[in-house]
């Protein structure tokens, strides 16, 4: 039964708790954002989608602005210091907004819908960094590509049981009671995270004697150092992180033009809000259902087996002939299939694979400049495909016009994946010559 389970997961029996551990945590901090994110979008459609393009670039200042916040907690605080400081402030946050929504409804309006929209964008973000740099930062390069599939399956588990613990609890106790399950949520994500960095270091070190992969042994009490500022530094000096830099860029870009496409799609089947929360709800589940099977089957296998070059690139692939598709079919069906795909492998395979680079940078980058880069680049990004989006519709190109530039930017995209991949590799056998180890074979 154990050699069953570790053909179908990569998990070895010694690997199991700290593999949980993380699945744990990362089901908490998904069901955190599910439960609140159905507020989020009908809060944001309300003043039509001009007013969330602006939205967008409110979203990108903000984390501009708290990045140096949590670059300096970084480099003065130990690691599980700084992760239990920013779960903290978003709980506080969450409160604050409880307390709106239950003493003083009266004050809650469009104002107060927009400010939600930007934090929660905000909060999306850095409460999952901070997950998957705490996993670059635990695990090698090899266990990354072997199990960050199935770490991934607790969140798809947690971005399932988000809604559905909303569709029960909504009505009974009331829509602000929805914020209490996420801070509750939040608060044993940190309990999850301390028991990851409890589990994984004896590993780590243990590995480090004969894995030329494996991280340096981590003392949980080491201070990362340096300055506030590093990150933004430290991406512009590396030809590595520049490259991870523009292929996040290219990602939200692509995202941004399916989210908008979508909303576009939705508001042209009427105004009832109920029906547009009905059919935002059937394409998340679909959405994740699909995220599941691919995590459950092939994700795992496809690192492992074919590199991570092919499961970057295979989101671009995907883009490809999916806008290709939209622009000649152009309908709602085949939105919600596109997208469907599109989620899942971004989820069960690219984000998976996109985290595994970040194994063969150094502390600090794992936490600042993988911080600048997942947050205010990915916004930026954002705010990129928003107004490009919107000036295309403004010129009457539609669909057509979107699928031109979508599809030779995703062939842009895709040779990015297969150079970032090959980097990869490079730079892990350039440290385990630095270590005097022999590096292991590994595919390219």
């Amino acid at each position: 039964m154990s050699g069953m389970l570790e053909r179908i997961t990569n998990v070895r029996r010694e690997e199991v708790g700290p593999v949980l551990a993380a699945a744990a945590f990362f089901f908490c901090i998904l069901t955190a954002l599910m439960v609140l994110r159905p507020a989020r979008e009908a809060l944001g459609m309300q003043s039509g989608l001009d007013t969330v393009r602006w939205l967008f670039i409110g979203t990108a200042l903000v984390t501009l602005a708290v990045n140096p916040i949590f670059g300096w907690l970084v480099a003065r605080f130990r690691r599980m210091s700084f992760i239990a400081a920013t779960y903290a402030f978003f709980s506080a946050s969450l409160l604050v907004f409880f307390g709106l929504l239950t003493f003083a409804p009266e004050a809650t309006g469009e104002i107060s819908g927009r400010v939600f929209y930007v934090w929660f964008s905000v909060f999306n973000l850095f409460v999952t960094m901070v997950f998957w740099a705490l996993m670059a930062d635990r695990f090698s390069l090899e266990q990354s590509k072997r199990f960050f599939a199935v770490i991934a399956v607790g969140g798809t588990s947690g971005a399932i049981f988000g809604p559905f613990l909303a569709s029960i609890l909504a009505e009974p106790l009331g829509t602000p009671s929805l914020i209490l399950v996420a801070v509750g949520f939040l608060l044993l994500a940190v309990g999850a995270a301390w028991l990851v960095t409890w589990l994984q270091p004896e590993r780590a070190a243990a590995a480090a004697e004969g894995d030329p992969e494996a991280p340096p042994a981590i003392d949980p009490k080491e201070i990362i150092g340096g300055s506030a500022w590093e990150g933004f530094r430290a991406v512009f000096k590396s030809r590595y992180l520049m490259g991870i830099m523009a292929f996040v860029i290219i990602l939200a870009v692509m995202a941004t033009f399916l989210y908008f496409t979508r909303l576009a799609m939705v508001a042209e089947l009427g105004e009832d809000l109920d029906m547009r929360t009905r059919v935002f709800g059937q394409i998340d589940l679909i959405t994740q259902v699909a995220t599941l099977i691919l995590q459950l089957i092939v994700a795992g296998h496809i690192m492992k087996r074919l590199g991570v070059h092919v499961a970057l690139a295979l989101l671009p692939i995907t883009v490809f002939f999916g806008f290709i598709g939209l622009a000649v079919v152009g309908t709602l069906a085949a939105l919600i299939v596109f997208e469907a795909v599109f989620r899942a492998v971004q989820r069960a395979i690219m984000r998976p694979a996109r985290e595994t680079l970040y194994t063969v940078v150094s502390r600090e980058d794992k936490y600042k400049s993988k911080a600048f880069i997942d947050t205010f680049v990915y916004r930026a990004g954002d705010v990129t495909g928003a107004w490009t989006e919107g000036l295309l519709g403004k010129l009457g190109m539609g669909l057509a016009g979107l699928a031109s530039l979508a599809v030779p930017l995703a062939i842009v995209w895709g040779g990015l994946a297969v150079w970032l991949g090959r980097a990869q590799v490079r730079q892990a056998r350039e440290q385990a010559v630095e270590r005097g180890m022999e590096p292991g074979a590994e595919s390219v």
